[in-house]
Order: C-alpha cells, then sequence, then structure tokens
C-alpha cells in the first residue's frame, strides 16, 4: 500500500480546540535504514509492527504495511528496539475531507509539534488551518526514526 501524505510544523496549541480525539502513543525502531524502517507501536491497548519503504523524491510517497500484533508480544519486542523510544499524544483534528493528525512529542523531542495530514492522491489540495505553519514534507529530520536517533532537544 502506498501512503501519501504532506508534513507541517504546528504554530500554536490552538488545534486542541478543534480535536475530536486525542490518545498516547509508544513507538520504537527495528530498523532505521533509510531503505526501510521496521516500527513497532503501542497505542492503548493495541500493538501494530509496521513496515516503511524509501520515500519518494519529492517526499510525498512510499510504501508502508501494517500488522495489527498481540500487545504482550510487541512489549516484549521493545527489548530489540534500537536506542530512542518516541512517546507522543496524537490528537486528530478535521481539516476538509481530510484528518490531520498532530503528534505533541514528550520526553527528549518535548516542544516538537508536527501534523501529518494523508492525501489520496498526491495533487490533493486543502484550506491550510492558522494553526499550521512550514511544510516539512520529505525533510528527514522530522522522520519518527529519525528523531529517535537525534531528538528534538539536541537541535
Amino acid at each position: 500500500m502506498q501512503e501519501i501524505e504532506r508534513k507541517y510544523l504546528v504554530l500554536s496549541e490552538d488545534f486542541k480546540k478543534e480535536s475530536f480525539k486525542n490518545f498516547s502513543i509508544k513507538q520504537g525502531f527495528l530498523n532505521t535504514d533509510p531503505e526501510r524502517t521496521v516500527r513497532l507501536r503501542i497505542t492503548g491497548d493495541q500493538a501494530f509492527l509496521t513496515i516503511k519503504g524509501k520515500t519518494s523524491k519529492n517526499g510525498l510517497t512510499r510504501f508502508e504495511w501494517e500488522k495489527k500484533i498481540d500487545k504482550k508480544d510487541a512489549e516484549a519486542l521493545f527489548d530489540l528496539c534500537e536506542p530512542g523510544i518516541i512517546e507522543k499524544t496524537r490528537y486528530l483534528v478535521k481539516v476538509g475531507d481530510f484528518v490531520c493528525e498532530i503528534d505533541e512529542f514528550r520526553g527528549e523531542n518535548k516542544g516538537l509539534i508536527v501534523a501529518e495530514i494523508e492525501l489520496k492522491k498526491e495533487t490533493d489540495t486543502f484550506k491550510k488551518p492558522g494553526w499550521l505553519g512550514e511544510e516539512v514534507t520529505g525533510d528527514i529530520k522530522y522522520y519518527n526514526s529519525q528523531l529517535s536517533q537525534n531528538p528534538y532537544k539536541n537541535w
């Protein structure tokens, strides 16, 4: 399956008033090779194993495969993850016909807030909310796999 998304920095916490849902996420990486990342994620009582391929040249598209796994298995697999566990709160906000996922990072990435809008096709457009700032699509330093290795606090 192809994932098409745009990524932005968030200017203010105004999005929280528009959020229809939020939840905590803990994730680690079994592999952070740019050609293929293997991510482990726990959200509430659910866990997922995700494999992402190399990003296209414009930074918008890449292969993504995800499988739900047992939470106990996921907790055990965290022992095999590379150093740098990511913890964040994800907020969901409706933006036109799309859902914007806004991640407010904790721990070593505290202070960083990034929004992602998953599109159906690369040419899709939407009205940009006032709290959405600079586009960072394709800038690898904002990939969670990179934030696990070089956290925001070190920038």
